[in-house]
């Protein structure tokens, strides 16, 4: 047994370390390909405890979920918080948060990653997403609003595929361009 087995941690710490190591190993091949033994080992930690806090592999991957969108809500919080409100207030939200550098260790990029593959996780993104967007209703329900959320879904794509950046204008501009749109009156 390693020394990391050894190490007495916290059931919080111990928690913390496997949702981290899921969703870690979660974005380099994808949750259907994870497995149990591995998210132990990566978290240092018996299958024992592993079992202990989630009890299959579908409690891990729904507590993974769960976690990175509770994350994801309070990188979103935090952006709403820093707006003046009205008009497109939820999508700049989006946007800002879409476009932070936060690297393939995001809850963003771990998420989103996945929902493309796994139908299930595509569900919950959607539920997520259906959720955000009811709330905000009164200010983002307007198409021009869908079409900035949608060309902020591509510039995350075109991310994740490594595109090559000659051919998109830069991420400051698209950012603040994108931005731009969001706060045109909806009359427009």
């Amino acid at each position: 047994m390693s020394n990391a087995h050894r190490r007495p941690k916290t059931p919080d710490q111990t928690r913390r370390a496997l949702l981290d190591a899921a969703a870690r190993l979660g974005i380099e091949s994808g949750f259907a390909a994870v497995s149990l033994p591995a998210v132990a080992e990566a978290a240092g930690v018996t299958k024992g405890a592993l079992f202990h806090h989630f009890g299959s592999k579908q409690g891990l991957v729904a507590a993974v979920c769960t976690d990175l969108l509770d994350q994801i809500d309070a990188e979103l919080e935090e952006a709403l918080g820093q707006d003046s409100g009205g008009y497109g207030t939820f999508t700049r939200a989006y946007v800002t948060c879409t476009f932070a550098p936060q690297g393939a260790t995001s809850p963003w990029s771990s998420l989103s990653l996945s929902a493309i593959t796994d139908p299930d996780l595509a569900a919950i993104w959607s539920r997520w997403m259906t959720g955000r967007l009811t709330r905000h209703a009164e200010t983002d329900a307007f198409p021009e609003l869908e079409i900035v959320r949608l060309a902020t879904d591509g510039y995350w794509l075109a991310n994740l595929q490594h595109m090559d950046p000659g051919t998109r204008a830069a991420p400051a501009d698209l950012h603040a361009r994108l931005l731009a749109l969001t706060r045109k009156a909806s009359s427009a």
